[in-house]
């Protein structure tokens, strides 16, 4: 089955009970047993929920995995993967990702005695460089936040082959149309479906995705035990937003490649960040692990000032100032205060997340509204 099939189709029958094309959304909290114990597959909704059932076929089949575990936001997911391993791990990271992310690792597990090392790892010798007995796990970003760089899944998975190690990969900027990390040898996919996958702004959600039916079993036990589990209402705003994922993302690249390149041309404009542009050192990569380059564009003005930056940014009106991704509106945003704001202003100046780096995610209107859009602001500077 094809992608653009899968996605309205997968995972995906009939209400049995009415012949419903679309996926009830089953409110419910508990279910009715025909005797103790015996029940039709659910029991209490925190442990299952059709809606969800559905849900998590829908995503397993989409990045090629067999199981699918969803939960109520992305870093929730993120929670019950870090909640495998155990006191005295070590988890290797791209130096380069999401500062919720980066919060989770550091703030709250990095307490409870598992060693967090931030690098860049797509050099690999890096990353061989980094491992020792007690590396667990390889947390990957590809394409990061918000620099974009690109990691090269397969080496990575190669290079930790038969040690015992697992590979993770946050799939959210990529989405699973264009990429799927499971194919390239990674164990585990995480994404926060709130971007993407929903892809209206209207719902927070997050998923696991993997073929490793030990690792599966594992994370369902998180899910149920822990329960940060997503309601019926947001799987069924997940579940169609999924039905058109391909036409909005394929949409929002074509935007995105035009973009960067008014950007690249502009004479205010210092720097580009775009994994499509032959210059990227992520370029080549790219292309063989990725079906397009993505939606997400970062910039820098000339002279790095945080005073231009912000004349830009309060000077758009179809690109609205505010958090998240991926949605079918434009957005842009300041890194350094808003998604990255609790990493140490040190830290992110070793990656180039400069005070004046602007991030755009760009959606699915007129590109040449858009670009107007960009050239008045860019004129205020």
């Amino acid at each position: 089955m094809k992608f653009g099939t899968k996605v309205i189709h997968a995972g995906v029958r009939p209400d049995p009970s009415t012949g419903a094309i679309m996926t009830p959304i089953y409110q419910t909290s508990t279910y009715v047993q025909e005797a103790p114990g015996v029940h039709k597959g659910y029991e209490y909704a925190r442990t299952q929920n059709p809606t969800r059932t559905v849900l998590e076929e829908n995503l397993a089949a989409l990045e090629n995995g067999t199981d699918a575990i969803c939960f109520s936001s992305g870093l929730a997911a993120m929670d019950s993967i870090l909640k495998l391993l155990n006191p005295g791990d070590e988890v290797i990271s791209t130096d380069d990702l999401y500062g919720g992310s980066y919060r989770l690792m550091t703030k709250v597990f990095g307490k409870y005695g598992i060693k967090f090392t931030f690098a860049g790892i797509g050099d690999i010798k890096k990353l061989e460089s980094l491992i020792t007995q007690k590396t667990k796990m390889i947390w990957v970003e590809t394409p990061t936040n918000p620099m974009l760089n690109v990691i090269d899944i397969k080496a990575v998975c190669d290079a930790v082959k038969d040690k015992g190690i697992f590979v993770c990969v946050d799939n959210t900027f990529a989405s699973p149309f264009l990429q799927n990390p499971l194919d390239l040898g990674a164990d585990l996919v995480v994404h926060s479906a709130t971007k993407y996958l929903g892809g209206h702004s209207d719902v927070i959600h997050g998923a696991v995705i993997t073929k490793n039916k030990d690792l599966a079993a594992q994370l369902r036990f998180l899910q149920n035990a822990v329960g940060a589990v997503p309601g019926p209402q947001d799987c069924f705003l997940v579940l169609r937003g999924i039905k058109t994922l391909h036409l909005r993302v394929e949409r929002a690249c074509q935007n995105a490649e035009k973009i960067a390149r008014y950007l690249a041309e502009h004479p205010k404009v210092a720097k580009v960040y775009y994994p499509g542009f032959p210059n990227h050192p992520g370029h080549e990569v790219a292309k063989k692990q990725m079906r397009m380059f993505g939606a997400m564009v970062s910039f820098d003005l000339h002279g790095n000032s945080e005073e231009n930056a912000r004349k830009v940014l309060s000077g758009t009106h179809l690109f609205s100032l505010a958090e998240s991704l991926g949605g079918v509106e434009s957005l842009i945003g300041h890194p350094a205060s808003m998604t990255h704001g609790s990493i140490p202003r040190e830290e992110r100046l070793k990656v180039g997340l400069t005070d004046s780096l602007i991030r755009l995610s760009v959606g699915i209107e007129d590109v040449d509204d858009l670009i107007a859009d960009l050239a008045a602001a860019l004129d205020k500077v």
